[in-house]
């Protein structure tokens, strides 16, 4: 499924893209939005985590070396897949 994007007229590849990822907070959201993406790009990831104020949902910012538009669309794609995740951006 291609999301029609226009990240190739606004990136020069390869660059650092962070996925903001929200989710309901829970024990595996980290964990598995970090195996998702080690996936399609592996590599070292140190997220930044934040927690809601009521602490139901983290935030969670993993900066990630993008080489294409398919490659963050693949990422994207991936993520929304996930039990837990609520919002991508």
């Amino acid at each position: 499924m291609a999301l029609n994007t226009k990240f190739d007229e606004l990136l020069e590849f390869p660059c650092s893209l962070s996925f903001k990822v929200m989710g309901v907070a829970h024990p595996e959201l980290l964990p598995d939005v970090i195996r998702v993406i080690q996936l399609i790009a592996p590599g070292d990831y140190s997220p930044t985590i934040k927690p809601s104020s009521k602490g139901t949902y983290h935030s969670l910012a993993v900066p990630v070396i993008v080489t294409s538009k398919e490659h963050i669309e693949e990422i994207y794609t991936e993520l929304n897949k996930l039990e837990h995740v609520r919002f991508i951006l």
